[in-house]
């Protein structure tokens, strides 16, 4: 099996992430209010690049709510909808809520800008005029009479022609015959010199009198066409026709109605070869005239969504070129070379490539060294990529890409060597473990590669290792699990394809199924309470998958699979499961329940409790009651709450459901008792969740007998769900709280191995560290982990050692990265309070 090289990745990847964070916050602190939106667009493409997704959107939403101008505004907002594409089904929930939606509504913008003083700044009394008080213009067959002074205060072009040295402020009659205006549009500008308002015209005419506005200087009437013609955009091919125009012309208000409804429909109207034209082809002063100085915003919404179609496209090169042109500090010429560079590696275009990657390496970008060393490695020059990267690794601490970088540049020990050097540093790289898998299985040791490729299946839910595990299956000829397997990737992916593109899963699927015994409808929820039983997350998404196929009742079981998508970290997939699941729901009352799960899931907890009522006013039912405790539990801390919550459980208790989903019922219920005090009833309800089959109510019992001062009682419990669980770095972790300090550290170390996304065990043992004066060591740990992961707590915990410690500048540092992170960290920013104070 040949492994692709890893992708150079199109993202702003600084060396240093918590260095940049710090730096922009610092900045958003005393920044005018013009700039926050830029700071926050930089502050995305970070989040972007760290692949964390959440933070990043909620970056966005700031750069949208922090918006100065109204380009800004309608840029950010558009890009918030694009974001959420595939979410308008909340825009309309919320709607029925009697709440909206701001990001998704187009800006009515043309009433929010300033409309000016276009005054000439003369006393009209106070001027004699020479000619007579009414003109006529002539055009053609028809007359036009004006007033001659309200024409002229129009401008001070129309001013000179009337009341000046020239010829026409002395006749009558001025033929306008060859001026391009019509009687309809020279009667309206009589009309608007005397009341100052355009009666209702149609758009053609209005047109007309742009042009004439503009050609006479007319600042007044233009505005004001501009402002009649904004109402008149409401399709994209008025958009496209009058941005043309606009830009002609100069006029801003007329060209950011357009830019509105053209970014309204990404990323569909990038398929007109009209509007691309508009976006790439416009000079600095039409895109001044289009956004404002908004440039840069707009170029990097219009290459995010083409990159995404289409990363090799000519769009995607001129959007790309166009943002590297608007780009003015720079992070942002760091940020655009390097994408640009990436696009044209991508075409082939290495000629092309290499000096842009050199620029933005060059500009302060390290990881744009990654496109220079494959370059010359393409030249056949690896002993020279190997130099560019240990120079880059010789100036500063060396990180994870790095040494994966490295290793493809070496054979044998070497490159394995580096590759493990690599998954040291940053586990979350899943081409190392692809790497050795794939090895392994060159040497006939499938089931050593099937154990490499676990190790990070068991934390990071990736494609590719799934279709690598899926091969592993099919060599070992264990056809159930190469099932599995291909099931939860069509699950994540309906379209995905398999052996290097060449061939669909579903073709694949076809082809194993014939291999496996067909399972009855209760064959298959019987595997189903297995494997969720033993928390096995992947192979209960497969039966969900096969039961779809063939059971009616898939509203149901929609939901079922958007519960384990979460518990996957898998937040899209799992709103697209909720989605499905409310189409194919079997009632209203098990709609509203549906709905009322995806409003809870995006934050919107108040109107996901009214969804909820309202289905328990149509039928009591189990899902309605178990929705409005959970989002009862969440939305309130009063002591009361406690007590409805445990009531609304019961209530669903009582109702109709299967085994898996009272056992969470129950386990809930304890762990409202053990809030409560209430240890005995805890106890009843975690035993009797175990009773049917579910097992994480270990965990709860083991809190329990922790409770009762049984701390042996809670390890063993522990243990047990240890032995059961398929996923269980979680458990380990549990289990650490309820030993001695030698087993504690025997039991974080292996939740270290399982899952290196879990930061408590990082924490705990760089607190043990400092509890032994090693602040050294302590500090490390805790930098080991933040090199791959933006986590509050780490950043918290290593700044208050650096506090500790007296090194003020980094505890500093480490303040404003975590405000970065989460703002509104109360802790955090008593903390950051304390040590900006202390700085010299």
């Amino acid at each position: 099996m040949k492994m692709p090289e890893p992708a150079v990745l199109p993202h702003f990847k600084p060396a240093d992430y918590v260095d940049i964070l710090a730096q922009i916050h610092e900045e958003l602190e005393s920044c005018p209010p013009d700039e926050r939106s830029c700071l926050f667009l930089l502050q995305f493409q970070v989040f972007r690049g760290l692949g964390e997704a959440k933070l990043s959107r909620r970056s966005l939403q700031s750069a949208w709510e922090k918006a100065s101008t109204i380009h800004e505004k309608l840029i950010f907002g558009a890009w918030l909808k694009y974001e959420k594409k595939g979410e308008e089904a909340i825009s309309d929930l919320l709607s029925s809520c009697g709440k909206c939606s701001q990001e998704f509504r187009l800006l009515d913008f043309v009433s929010q800008v300033s409309t000016g003083s276009h005054d000439m700044g003369y006393d009209e009394g106070s001027d004699e005029f020479r000619g007579s008080a009414v003109v006529h213009f002539r055009i053609r067959d028809d007359m036009i009479a004006c007033d001659r002074r309200k024409l002229a205060a129009l401008s001070t072009p129309l001013y000179a022609m009337l009341n000046g040295g020239f010829r026409e402020s002395y006749l009558e009659v001025i033929d306008m015959s060859r001026n391009g205006i019509s009687p309809i549009g020279m009667r309206a500008i009589s009309k608007f010199s005397l009341s100052g308002r355009l009666p209702y015209l149609s758009a053609d005419a209005i047109l007309e009198m742009l042009d004439f506005a503009n050609k006479f200087c007319c600042k007044g009437l233009k505005d004001a066409c501009e402002r009649k013609l904004a109402s008149f955009v409401s399709s994209r091919q008025d958009a496209i026709d009058f941005m043309e125009c606009a830009l002609e012309l100069g006029c801003s208000i007329l060209a950011a109605s357009c830019l509105q409804v053209l970014l309204n429909e990404l990323p569909e109207c990038l398929n007109d070869e009209q509007v691309v034209r508009i976006f790439s082809s416009a000079n600095k002063q039409q895109r001044l005239t289009m956004v404002g100085n908004a440039s840069f915003s707009l170029y990097c919404l219009l290459s995010e969504v083409s990159m995404s179609t289409n990363p090799t496209s000519d769009v995607t090169l001129s959007f790309l070129e166009k943002l590297v042109e608007s780009a003015s500090d720079s992070r942002q010429k760091q940020l655009a070379l390097h994408q640009l560079a990436c696009t044209r590696f991508l075409r082939k275009d290495y000629a092309e490539a290499e000096p842009l990657f050199s620029a933005a390496f060059s500009a302060g970008h390290l990881y744009s060294v990654v496109g220079l060393a494959r370059l010359t490695s393409l030249r056949g020059n690896k002993h020279f990529a190997l130099k560019l990267l240990d120079s880059v690794m010789s100036s500063r601490w060396p990180l994870g890409w790095m040494y994966q970088e490295r290793a493809l540049y070496l054979d044998g020990d070497s490159k394995l060597e580096n590759l493990n050097k690599a998954t040291e540093l940053d586990p979350t790289l899943t081409y190392p473990y692809m790497f050795r898998a794939a090895s392994l299985m060159k040497r006939q040791s499938v089931e050593a590669a099937l154990m490499e490729i676990n190790r990070i299946l068991g934390f990071k839910l990736v494609l590719e290792c799934l279709e690598l595990r899926f091969c592993c299956y099919l060599a070992l000829e264990d056809y159930r699990a190469a099932l599995c397997d291909v099931q939860a990737i069509l699950t994540l992916a309906p379209d995905y394809r398999m052996i290097g593109g060449r061939v669909a899963a579903k073709q694949l699927r076809m082809l194993v199924l014939e291999n496996v015994e067909q399972s009855t409808t209760a064959d298959c929820w019987m595997q189903l309470y297995d494997r969720w039983s033993s928390v096995d997350d992947i192979g209960s998404l497969s039966v969900i998958y096969q039961m779809l196929e063939s059971d009616t009742s898939k509203g149901v079981l929609y939901f079922r699979q958007s519960l384990l998508l979460l518990r996957l970290n898998c937040p899209e997939a799992a709103m697209r499961s909720l989605q499905l699941a409310r189409e194919h729901a079997a009632s209203d009352h098990e709609r509203l329940v549906y709905e009322g799960w995806i409003l809870y899931d995006t934050g919107h907890c108040e109107e996901g409790l009214q969804k909820a009522e309202a289905s328990i006013a149509i039928q009591r039912s189990f899902e309605a009651f178990f929705l409005k405790a959970y989002a009862l539990a969440d939305s309130s801390l009063e002591p009361s709450t406690s007590a409805t919550v445990v009531s609304l459980l019961e209530d669903a208790l009582r109702c109709p459901s299967d085994r898996l989903r009272k056992g969470q019922a129950l386990n809930n219920l304890g762990s409202v008792y053990v809030d409560c005090g209430k240890l005995d009833l805890a106890a009843e309800c975690y035993i009797n969740a175990l009773k049917i089959g579910h097992t994480r109510a270990h965990q709860g019992l083991a809190r329990v007998h922790f409770l009762r001062n049984n701390r042996i009682g809670a390890y063993d419990e522990m243990t047990k769900l240890i032995e059961k669980a398929r996923n269980n770095a979680s458990a380990y972790e549990k289990r650490s709280e309820y030993c001695d300090r030698e087993l504690t550290k025997a039991d974080l170390q292996m939740v270290t191995k399982l899952d290196p996304l879990r930061v408590y065990p990082y924490r705990y043992r760089a607190a043990v560290l400092m509890d032994n004066h090693k602040e050294k060591e302590a500090i490390e740990e805790l930098t080991k982990a933040i090199a791959f992961k933006a986590d509050l707590n780490l950043l918290h915990l290593r700044a208050a050692f650096h506090e500790h410690i007296g090194d003020i500048s980094s505890a500093l540092r480490d303040c404003r990265a975590a405000l970065s992170v989460d703002p509104t960290h109360q802790e955090m920013l008593e903390l950051h309070h304390r040590v900006n104070s202390q700085e010299p």
